[in-house]
């Protein structure tokens, strides 16, 4: 954003003059108040002293908000403000002093009137600094993004909003939004971001389908969990990470969904994404609790296709269940498969 910085000086010319005393002084009295403090750095332009401020005073910023002059400033001024001190803190090394001036950014506009698109760039920014925000933004953040939607505006409208201030919305802006909306217990909004991130250029990736595949597990979504798990592969051309697999294992098992297990492991396999033999020992175990024998069987088979040894207490069960059900001839199959690879 060029132009910030000379609107910056112009909005401030009027009364920056009493604050510039102060940038002769590299500490300013800690008697004073924070918000006093940080408003004369960034009315004189001497960004370079908020982190320190800030550490200094942590334990008088604990119970303040050091940025809250800025809502009496013209809201395109303001976002100038937040700009010219974002672009400082990307200069800024080591990375970690700029965290706590990330963190009061974004705290201060998730509570500020219209926080977005703002916020989400502060957001974004925090994350490239390699940076964590706090946990609290979770709930701000979700608080922020439902109440703009609560006004019908679409999820990639509200994101290409970040390119009026000079952002653009990328993945890793999505997938904390998902996040957090998952934490305030708002999966299906969580779900909408994602249909609707394509439309603003973002484009999902393992974390985005690995936070809500995971979310629909802990919410036994079953029925919909393989269908996720199948545009993941076949229309974002990703392969799910084996503890995503693990875990959707784990859910259909659960729901005593064994046989949807099952299919999944094969859909996977045909798309040649490899399956990790606890997936396999997940869902044979899935098998012979449902009594399941003859999938059991199969799925033993299948496993020493790929060199997997079922473990011996299993094995033996796959065996006298696929004999208690008159199956004798698999069984022995089943049996003589199992010698051979051990051998």
């Amino acid at each position: 954003m060029v132009s910030a910085g000379v609107k910056f000086c112009s909005s401030l010319s009027a009364f920056s003059y009493r604050f510039l005393q102060f940038s002769s002084i590299p500490w300013i009295s800690t008697s004073k108040s924070v918000v006093e403090t940080i408003r004369a750095a960034v009315e004189s332009k001497r960004y370079e002293q908020i982190p320190e401020l800030l550490t200094s005073l942590k334990e008088s910023h604990q119970n303040s908000k050091p940025f809250s002059f800025l809502s009496g400033f013209p809201s395109n001024l303001r976002t100038n403000v937040v700009d010219e001190i974002l672009q400082f803190l990307g200069t800024l090394r080591p990375r970690s002093r700029s965290r706590i001036v990330y963190s009061c950014l974004l705290s201060y506009t998730l509570q500020s009137p219209n926080p977005l698109p703002l916020a989400l760039a502060i957001l974004q920014r925090t994350q490239r600094s390699g940076c964590l925000p706090i946990p609290q933004t979770h709930l701000l953040l979700s608080t922020a993004w439902l109440e703009r939607r609560s006004k019908s505006q679409s999820v990639s409208n509200i994101l290409l909003e970040m390119q009026s201030i000079g952002y653009s919305p990328d993945c890793g802006i999505c997938n904390y939004l998902m996040l957090s909306l998952c934490k305030v217990d708002q999966l299906k909004e969580a779900l909408r971001v994602l249909k609707g991130m394509g439309g603003a250029g973002c484009i999902p990736n393992l974390d985005t389908y690995g936070t809500l595949i995971g979310e629909m597990c802990d919410h036994r979504m079953t029925t919909d969990i393989f269908e996720m798990v199948k545009e993941m592969v076949t229309t974002a051309g990703l392969n799910p990470r084996q503890e995503t697999v693990v875990k959707v294992v784990s859910a259909l098992r659960g729901d005593k969904e064994i046989r949807k297990a099952v299919e999944m492991i094969e859909f996977l396999e045909t798309q040649a994404v490899h399956v990790d033999f606890d997936a396999y020992d997940l869902v044979l175990k899935g098998c012979l609790e449902y009594h399941q024998f003859i999938l059991a069987g199969k799925l033993v088979l299948r496993m020493c296709e790929r060199g997997f040894i079922p473990y011996i207490r299993l094995r033996q069960r796959v065996v006298e269940g696929l004999v208690s059900i008159g199956e004798l001839e698999f069984a022995s199959s089943v049996r003589q498969r199992l010698g051979e690879l051990n051998s």
